[in-house]
C-alpha cells in the first residue's frame, strides 16, 4: 500500500508464534470430525485426538481451532441449527443490570453479582509481580506468562458459566423478557486524563471512581448477560425487548414522578411526590417493564 502510494515501505514486522492463537477453516469439506472414534482430521495436520462434550446440530459451515495456553478448543458453526421451544407460561419481567446487584427483577429479586475477577485479585497480583521479576524472554518468564493468562481464562470461565445459569433460569421462567439498551462500550470510556462521564442526574464522575465503575462493571459482565439472554430467548421462543434506560432510577414506578432526588442512595428509593418507597433497583426495573409494555402495544398497533 506504501509502494503504491509513493511511501516509504518500511519493513516488515517480526510476527510470534505467540502472537497467532486460532486456525479456522471457512468451509465444510476439507476438515472432518469423527464422534465415534473420538478424532478430529484437520488439513495439513492430519488427525488428532478430540473429546467432544455434545453433539453437532444443524448444518456445518466453518470450524475454529484454538489454543487456549496449554489446552486446544474446536469450535464449529452451524446453520439451520432447530428452534427448541418452550412452552408459554404468560409470566412477564423487566431486569435491571447493576454492578452491586448483576439484576433486579421488576417482582423484588435481587440477584447478587459475583465479582470473581475482584475475587482473584491477590493472587492475579502476585501472578503479575513474579513475573515482572523474571527477564523477558526467558524460559520461566513465559512459564508465569502462562500462570497469569490461566488466571484470566479462570475468571472469564466463572463469569460465563454464571451468565449461562442465569440467562438460562430467566429464559425458561419468563415469556416477556425487557432489559435495558444499554451503550456498554460509551459507559467504559477511557478515564485516564479526563473528566469522567456526566451521569444521569447531571453529575460529573472523578476519573479515581470512573476507573472503579468500569472495573465492576468488566468484572459483572453486562454485556455476556445480556447476549446469552437474547440468543437463549430466540432458541426458546421468547420475545425479548431492550427500552431505553434514561431515568428509570429516578422515575416513580407507582405515579410516575420524575425527580432526581426521589434516589437517596444506592439502594433507597423514595417518592418525593407520593412517599412510594423501594429499593431503587427494584423500582427501575418495574419501569423498564411497563416501558417495554407500552413499546410493545405500540409495534402491534401500528402493524
Amino acid at each position: 500500500r506504501r509502494a503504491q502510494r509513493g511511501e516509504t515501505p518500511g519493513f516488515p514486522r517480526f510476527k510470534s508464534a505467540k502472537r497467532f492463537d486460532s486456525l479456522q477453516w471457512e468451509d465444510s469439506r476439507s476438515w472432518k470430525i469423527k464422534f465415534d472414534a473420538q478424532r478430529l482430521f484437520l488439513p495439513g495436520i492430519g488427525e488428532v485426538k478430540a473429546r467432544y462434550y455434545r453433539p453437532m446440530r444443524g448444518t456445518p459451515k466453518a470450524i475454529t481451532v484454538k489454543r487456549e495456553g496449554r489446552k486446544w478448543w474446536v469450535s464449529v458453526r452451524c446453520a439451520e441449527v432447530p428452534a427448541e421451544p418452550l412452552e408459554r407460561n404468560g409470566r412477564e419481567i423487566g431486569i435491571d443490570l447493576g454492578v452491586v446487584n448483576i439484576v433486579a427483577t421488576s417482582d423484588g429479586v435481587l440477584i447478587v453479582a459475583d465479582r470473581f475477577a475482584a475475587k482473584s485479585r491477590v493472587r492475579l497480583t502476585k501472578a503479575k509481580q513474579a513475573r515482572a521479576r523474571s527477564q523477558v524472554g526467558s524460559k520461566r518468564h513465559d512459564i508465569r506468562s502462562q500462570r497469569v493468562a490461566q488466571i484470566h481464562r479462570e475468571i472469564a470461565n466463572q463469569r460465563r458459566n454464571a451468565a449461562h445459569q442465569l440467562s438460562r433460569r430467566l429464559v425458561n421462567d419468563f415469556d416477556f423478557i425487557v432489559v435495558e439498551d444499554l451503550e456498554i462500550a460509551r459507559m467504559l470510556r477511557r478515564s485516564k486524563g479526563t473528566k469522567g462521564q456526566i451521569t444521569e442526574g447531571g453529575r460529573r464522575l472523578h476519573p479515581a471512581f470512573q476507573r472503579s465503575l468500569n472495573r465492576a462493571v468488566y468484572d459483572v459482565g453486562w454485556g455476556t448477560l445480556l447476549l446469552f439472554i437474547l440468543y437463549k430467548a430466540e432458541s426458546a421462543g421468547r420475545v425479548t425487548m431492550a427500552v431505553d434506560p434514561r431515568y428509570t432510577s429516578q422515575t416513580c414506578a407507582e405515579c410516575g414522578h420524575v425527580e432526581a432526588s426521589n434516589r437517596v442512595s444506592q439502594a433507597k428509593f423514595s417518592c418525593r411526590e407520593r412517599g412510594h418507597e423501594n429499593h431503587a433497583d427494584v423500582n427501575a426495573a418495574r419501569n423498564i417493564l411497563r416501558a417495554g409494555r407500552a413499546q410493545r402495544a405500540l409495534s402491534r398497533a401500528n402493524q
